[in-house]
């Protein structure tokens, strides 16, 4: 019986996607719930699973191709004999377009001879192959780690076994981008151009869905938002004495370091409910004034920025912030957030601190109305009651659409997070 391959439907603002790359080749075997293809929106990687157990019989749509929920991308035979991999064309090629075997592509081996396992996880069964634990050989098959890659994996379990672990840190350090980047590898042909005077070589690529989406929304605030930023400057002292005297106890009750973003989320909350005009939006010549508080946060990622949001951060502790922010970063580094995390929000925040940066004007996300702008904290020599001493002094940049925030609910906003930044509650660590 065949069974279709569909795209999962997607969200009513992601129109299209992306067929990143393809893990099987026809003719080989599928087992359910096996990844068998990436798929990128605007927003992120999804992993289609397949529906069923079987043979991989006909792959519709290649890689790079562009496709609509709902829409057929293969077909899976389960009632195929599958314990051999036929003659395949290159993973993702359709047959109208596949190389033959003899003559692979450049990069990609060729495919398996008539007959012959596919090298792959379930193939390293020689006498000179690691022994492995269940999971982790599992997670190999998954992985598509062949016989020798499995060899290069030194086990630390008992007796030299390959653990999951093992294979988990195999497959991440595998897995480290390199430019240019694994997503625009996959998505679109890479050109390489002779320029002239000598050895001054270039490279073409086409842009991931992701990133020509933030190009185009980047845009799109420039030029429709009227955008102002006010600065103003923190005292960061109390900030730091209190994680200094918490931190150990606050680990240890909550399982989370505590970070800076929390007190900017609760900061910025604060700051939203004294000025609710802050936490608005435009829709056509009307004010949407939100009764809720979720925050977006920028997280860096492989594939560029991404503003997955913290729902009702007014409720939440600082524990909990913390443990929300931690979980983002690591499924942003994994292509793991979904795309409702990434959709909505009323106020964003971004830290260019991590990454060095002293001073910003941190562009608008639409259709939201402001931005916080967070930067490095350094000692810096200020004045205090009549004398010169050093405190930890972070910048901090709001960004604001003029045309409903005047500039006095801009820098009364602003002054409002600092003045909650420099004097904290220490009851707030309790909750």
């Amino acid at each position: 019986m065949l069974v279709e391959v569909k795209v999962p439907v997607l969200s009513e603002s992601v129109a299209e996607a992306t067929l990143l790359s393809w893990h099987k080749k026809e003719g080989q075997r599928v087992d359910r719930d096996e990844n068998l293809v990436d798929i990128e929106t605007d927003k992120v990687v999804l992993e289609l699973p397949a529906p069923a157990t079987g043979m991989l019989a006909k792959i519709v749509k290649g890689n790079g191709a562009t496709v609509a929920g709902g829409e057929t991308i293969a077909t899976i035979d389960t009632g195929a004999a599958t314990s051999t991999a036929a003659v395949s064309p290159a993973a993702g090629a359709t047959p109208s377009n596949a190389e033959p075997a003899s003559a692979p592509s450049s990069g990609e081996p060729a495919s398996a001879p008539q007959g012959a396992e596919p090298r792959s996880a379930a193939a390293s069964t020689s006498a000179s192959a690691p022994e492995m634990m269940p999971a982790a050989r599992k997670m190999a098959t998954r992985a598509n780690l062949d016989a020798e890659e499995i060899g290069a994996i030194k086990g630390s379990g008992r007796g030299g076994r390959i653990t999951k672990e093992d294979v988990a840190a195999h497959v991440e350090i595998k897995s480290q981008p390199s430019p240019p980047t694994p997503e625009a590898s996959a998505a679109a042909p890479v050109e390489a151009v002779a320029a002239p005077g000598g050895n001054r070589p270039e490279q073409r690529v086409a842009m991931s869905r992701l990133r020509a989406r933030i190009a185009e929304r980047l845009v799109q605030s420039q030029s429709t938002a009227a955008i102002l930023t006010t600065f103003n400057e923190v005292n960061m002292q109390a900030i730091t004495d209190l994680r200094a005297r918490y931190k150990d106890k606050f680990e240890k009750e909550h399982g989370v370091k505590l970070g800076l973003t929390s007190f900017f989320v609760k900061a910025a909350v604060a700051a939203l409910k004294k000025f609710p005009i802050v936490n608005a939006s435009i829709d056509g010549n009307d004010i949407v004034y939100h009764g809720y508080y979720d925050i977006g946060i920028a997280v860096s990622s492989p594939r560029g920025l991404v503003v997955p949001i913290i729902r009702d951060a007014d409720s939440l502790s600082l524990a909990e912030i913390e443990k929300q922010v931690a979980d983002f970063g690591k499924r942003a580094q994994d292509g793991k957030l979904t795309i409702e995390e990434l959709t909505g929000g009323t106020f964003s925040i971004t830290n260019g601190g991590v990454f060095g940066s002293m001073l910003s004007t941190p562009i608008i996300n639409p259709p939201q109305s402001a931005i916080l702008g967070i930067h490095a904290t350094k000692e810096r020599p200020v004045a205090e009651h009549g004398q010169v001493v050093i405190r930890p002094m972070n910048y901090l940049a709001l960004s604001y659409d003029h045309r409903i925030i005047d500039g006095r609910e801009a820098v009364l906003s602003l002054v409002a997070m600092k003045e909650a930044l420099e004097y904290p509650i220490s009851p707030l660590l309790e909750a």
